[in-house]
């Protein structure tokens, strides 16, 4: 029994290792989905970015006149505006960029987080051509209106020498333009100084008739770097949608079968690992979703696409007071967003989140004392065992009890071991077995117990250090420099499956060569699934073996060495005679 315990357990993980790494994401049945009416040939744009069959957003249904092209219409809104300018924008979490062709968004960056050159994270992906559509151009049904929107100077009002400063208190940019057509368009962006969010009004007339205007964001999100290698273990850019406390997820290379999404949801966007953009509606509205692949860089294998998603909001009567929030899947500062939102469901934990969560917190509160995040890891996985420790010394008391009955379940064992599976006769010798079991206060089951209740927590910490932004880029010691990558040497899956091979010559085991053989290649197995795991889930394990191994040697020394009977023929033979 208790073989067939342990291969199903071993089992079991390997599927859940299966499940999280190549899986991971949410059921999407209760979604709403609009199928496209028909398929049609990919776009392709002037900077060589194609979307994917089905995907409108950014197809206009009629040729629109070429942008930056000479307008027959003269504008009336823009004096002194004749040339494109930026606008800075400063809170104490975005330094952002705006410009006033298209009132359009060309930078926002992070000050808090940091890429890999240590520079402030871009979320807008500024390798795109100047003519592309960049976060919060406009798009109306009618593609001429749409490219004058994209193209317009507009006049710049409520920034102090091209600057907004909205560090101590909230501060708002108005963009305004008309022309001769009777095209007038205001659009006016509303920024909090400690929050990564922004709101937008916009107005779109053509004389005295009003449009409802789609906010477009552009290929997303900016920390995506075109050509670069990417692991399984790395989230890459998906359309995300939250109706209530329910997130559906929506991979890229999907979005061509259902790119239209409508109905009243608490959040709208595209996210990958660690950051996201959305809306945050508070009516009814309709979001467009595009599949983006941006070709290779030139000198790099044409095979190394990048695929990234592009989306378009439109609330159903007016563009008034929207949300959108830019930046981290930071716990705590979604939660800030708005508590009642369930935001915090966005950063993806998997199945295992009611534990990925606390342990989080935890986490948190322990490296708000200890300044180091690997050492908060240490220091978590000692209270866990602590926490476990009582379990797992009555697990190994029991299992050093199997250890001592095995000559006799054996001896029951081959007693029966002629009858076939479907005698009647053979259920006797379970009942003989668990007579014995009982007779010796021996549970076969418990010694697997801590088994069971570790490999959850392994799942949780495999969620947590994967897509906690928190962890990102966080040094340990020496050549460990970010704790939510693999270790660069390979030193601590070395290290770790060295340990539970240690341990597993340790523990008690119930002599059945098939189950010891197998038990012995576990180590073996593990080392090589943590060679590319998150270096913070390799210190976790390998602490934890050390923790194992020490309380095993408590153990030993408390009830003392094993007293394994010999069988009586075995004994016969050592007292006959000579």
């Amino acid at each position: 029994m208790e073989k067939r315990l342990l291969v199903a357990i071993f089992l079991s993980f390997l599927v859940l290792y299966a499940y999280q790494v190549f899986v991971l994401k949410p059921a999407t049945n209760n979604a709403k989905r609009q199928a496209p009416a028909s398929a049609t040939p990919g776009a392709a744009s002037p900077s060589g970015w194609t979307t994917a069959p089905g995907t409108a957003l950014l197809q206009p249904s009629a040729p629109a006149p070429a942008r930056g092209a000479a307008a027959e219409t003269a504008p009336l809104v823009g004096v002194g505006e004749q040339a494109e300018r930026d606008v800075v924008v400063e809170t104490r979490t975005v330094h952002a960029v705006f410009t006033n062709r298209g009132a359009r968004l060309k930078s926002w960056q992070l000050k808090s987080y940091l890429d890999l050159q240590k520079r402030p994270q871009e979320l807008v992906a500024t390798y795109l051509g100047p003519n592309e559509p960049r976060p919060f151009d406009l798009k109306v049904d009618d593609p001429a209106v749409t490219s004058r929107l994209m193209d317009a100077l507009f006049q710049v009002s409520n920034a102090a020498g091209s600057a907004v400063d909205a560090k101590r208190e909230s501060a708002t940019l108005v963009f305004e333009y008309k022309d001769s057509s009777g095209l007038a368009v205001m659009k006016s962006f509303t920024f909090e100084p400690a929050t990564y969010t922004v709101k937008l009004t916009a107005q779109v007339q053509v004389g005295d008739r009003s449009l409802n205007p789609t906010v477009l964001w552009g290929p997303a999100l900016g920390d995506q770097i075109p050509g670069a290698d990417s692991s399984r273990y790395v989230q890459k850019p998906e359309a995300i949608i939250v109706r209530g406390d329910k997130v559906q997820r929506v991979a890229a290379t999907d979005l061509a079968t259902h790119p239209v999404q409508e109905g009243e949801f608490t959040a709208a966007g595209v996210d990958d690992q660690y950051f996201i953009a959305m809306a945050l509606p508070k009516r009814m509205v309709r979001v467009d979703y595009a599949h983006v692949v941006l070709p290779a860089p030139a000198g790099q294998d044409p095979k190394k696409t990048t695929d990234l998603v592009a989306f378009g909001v439109r609330q159903a009567q007016s563009l008034t007071d929207l949300t959108f929030f830019f930046g981290p899947k930071d716990f705590d500062v979604l939660e800030a967003v708005n508590p009642k939102l369930y935001l915090v469901r966005i950063i993806n934990f998997g199945i295992f989140d009611f534990l990925a969560v606390p342990l989080l917190r935890g986490l948190k509160w322990i490296h708000s004392y200890v300044g180091n995040y690997g050492w908060a890891i240490i220091i978590l996985t000692l209270l866990i065992n602590a926490v476990m420790f009582p379990l797992r010394h009555k697990s190994m008391v029991s299992m050093r009890k199997m250890q001592e009955i095995q000559p006799q379940v054996k001896a029951i064992q081959e007693r029966y071991g002629k009858l076939k599976a479907t005698d009647p006769d053979r259920q006797k010798m379970n009942t003989e077995m668990m007579a014995l079991y009982k007779e010796k206060g021996v549970n076969p089951v418990s010694g697997c117990i801590p088994m069971v209740l570790t490999m959850p927590v392994l799942f949780a910490f495999y969620s947590l250090l994967s897509q906690a932004i928190e962890i990102r880029g966080e040094p340990f010691i020496w050549w460990i420099k970010d704790l939510s990558a693999h270790d660069p040497y390979y030193v601590t899956p070395i290290l770790m499956g060295a340990s539970q091979l240690w341990q597993q010559k340790m523990t008690p085991t119930a002599g059945d060569p098939v189950q010891q053989k197998m038990m012995m290649m576990m180590p073996l197995v593990f080392t090589f699934m943590f060679l590319w795991m998150p270096s913070g889930l390799t210190v976790y394990w390998f602490f934890s073996n050390l923790l194992a191994i020490g309380q095993q040697y408590i153990t030993n020394s408390v009830v003392g060495p094993p007293n394994v009977p010999r069988p009586p023929a075995e004994r016969k033979l050592k007292t006959k005679p000579a």
